[in-house]
């Protein structure tokens, strides 16, 4: 039996995509919440807890495009020509809010409040846009054989922009959870609030997604609610119920800590897992799978092999870097 290459690449590329939304999720969740807090020291505080880390977590963005590109070149190809507008709006924002969080640092308080804007609108352009993409991927894309035939508006759509706003509120969760791991006192009393809230507030819009998508696409119905799916895809959604009362549970507690970052992250994965059983096994919805998209065994073989080498090192030093910045973060102290 030989190795199945695409399935490997497969994997590889959902992997890469699921790190990046983990770790640049609750980055962009700061920027997010930044309207919510109007304190200069507390909000100083939230950009400490990820200045050590954050310019590390777009590594995972650029290995699932770059594993999309070498193993999947026709996904590549027809993908960015469908979603161009929102991946160059995704790019603007991700670059705005880069610089303005080292500019931010830099500037007077004459223009503190200028930078702080900045990174609060770039937070919310790259997520919301990332939301929007999604949702485009999901209704699929018009094709011609296998090229894209539709126009660069046809990823507007009132679904994709629902999953656009459905994205903020995530990654609000995950920055949210993570403030409350790193902080302490009034900003973490208030991120508590803000967390319970958005946990409602998501799993009412999961439920919206959950229905929205199989009364529009009869291929998802079939996939879900078909014997024994059914049966084998149940825990998913029930898994879901149950990681949001915990997660409301444990935030009623005087010290939450680490426990709601977790479950979050756990949310966020089953989240991920129900797109996952969706869409499977096309990566061009709705009809192309990767296997039809595969580039030749040769070149998937040759860029596996330096794949496998670069990933456990990017594994070790991000775990490192968190490792070494472990610790709470109090109000008035920084990183130099």
């Amino acid at each position: 039996m030989g190795i199945d290459l695409p399935l490997i690449w497969a994997i590889i590329i959902a992997f890469g995509v699921m790190m990046y939304v983990v770790m640049d999720g609750f980055d962009l969740g700061i920027g997010i919440l930044f309207p919510f807090v109007s304190d200069r020291r507390e909000r100083d505080a939230m950009v400490n807890t990820v200045a050590p880390v954050w310019d590390g977590n777009e590594t995972w963005l650029v290995l699932g495009g770059a594993g999309l590109f070498a193993a999947f070149p026709l996904a590549y190809g027809l993908i960015l020509s469908a979603l161009y507008l929102p991946l160059m709006f995704m790019l603007a924002g991700l670059i705005w809010r880069g610089v303005s969080f080292e500019f931010r640092f830099k500037a007077d308080e004459r223009r503190k409040p200028f930078w702080d804007r900045a990174f609060a609108w770039g937070s919310y352009i790259a997520t919301f846009s990332q939301g929007v993409a999604l949702g485009a991927f999901i209704n699929g894309f018009k094709l011609h054989g296998t090229t894209f035939a539709g126009s660069a508006l046809d990823c507007f759509t009132p679904f994709s922009i629902f999953t656009g706003f459905a994205l903020l509120l995530a990654y609000a969760l995950l920055g949210s959870t993570w403030l409350i791991m790193k902080t302490s006192d009034g900003l973490q009393r208030r991120m508590c609030q803000l967390a319970r809230r958005t946990s409602i507030a998501l799993l009412a819009i999961i439920a919206i997604v959950s229905i929205w998508t199989p009364l529009t696409h009869a291929e998802v119905t079939a996939r879900w609610f078909s014997l024994p799916n059914m049966v084998l895809f149940a825990p998913v959604p029930i898994l879901v119920l149950a990681v949001t009362w915990l997660q409301l549970r444990v935030l009623q507690q005087r010290e939450p800590r680490a426990a709601p970052f977790m479950l979050a992250l756990l949310l966020i994965f089953l989240g991920y897992t129900g797109l996952a059983i969706s869409m499977w096994p096309n990566v061009i919805p709705p009809s192309i799978s990767i296997w039809e998209a595969a580039s030749p065994p040769q070149s998937m073989g040759f860029a596996l092999a330096g794949t496998l080498f670069i990933i456990p090192i990017i594994l070790v030093y991000t775990s490192w870097s968190y490792y070494v910045f472990r610790g709470s973060q109090a109000i008035g102290e920084g990183y130099d």
